[in-house]
């Protein structure tokens, strides 16, 4: 396997979040249950609040959109 940088592992976990931050922006999918939805959504919400937690790990990126996602 294939060793990444610190800045590509830095890249890749801000890519994960950004996943987060367009499925919670989407909304919820019309064949997903309210049930489900409310999980995803709080699943989602707690891998932002643990991603802008990291603080300077993400220095020189845009954590606006993380913040914007879990208001």
């Amino acid at each position: 396997m294939l060793e990444l940088t610190p800045e590509q592992e830095v890249q890749r976990s801000y890519n994960a979040a950004m996943d987060s931050v367009n499925l919670l922006n989407a909304g919820k999918p019309e064949e997903m249950t309210d049930a489900d939805w409310a999980d995803c959504v709080a699943r989602n919400k707690e891998h932002l609040e643990i991603q802008i937690a990291k603080g300077e790990y993400y220095a020189g990126h845009d954590l606006t959109p993380f913040e914007n996602a879990i208001k």
